[in-house]
């Protein structure tokens, strides 16, 4: 299996559902299920913190089943 990259891009199918009230997508969620062992690194970045700790963002995380790390 290939090591993980931490990409905030690769989140981009998300943008519609933390932006709106919009349910997320398949690849969405699938998305953040590849990319939760980023999450405390995404959340010390500056540019990315405000859209890791919105509400929206659990909202997504929660319907995708997909645990928030405490970080």
């Amino acid at each position: 299996m290939a090591a993980l990259t931490c990409n905030p891009m690769e989140l981009s199918p998300c943008m519609s559902a933390i932006l709106s009230s919009a349910p997320p997508s398949a690849s969405c969620c699938s998305k953040l299920k590849e990319q939760q062992p980023c999450f405390c690194q995404y959340e010390k970045n500056p540019q990315l913190k405000g859209y890791m700790n919105s509400s929206n963002s659990n909202k997504v995380a929660n319907f995708c089943e997909v645990p928030i790390p405490k970080c």
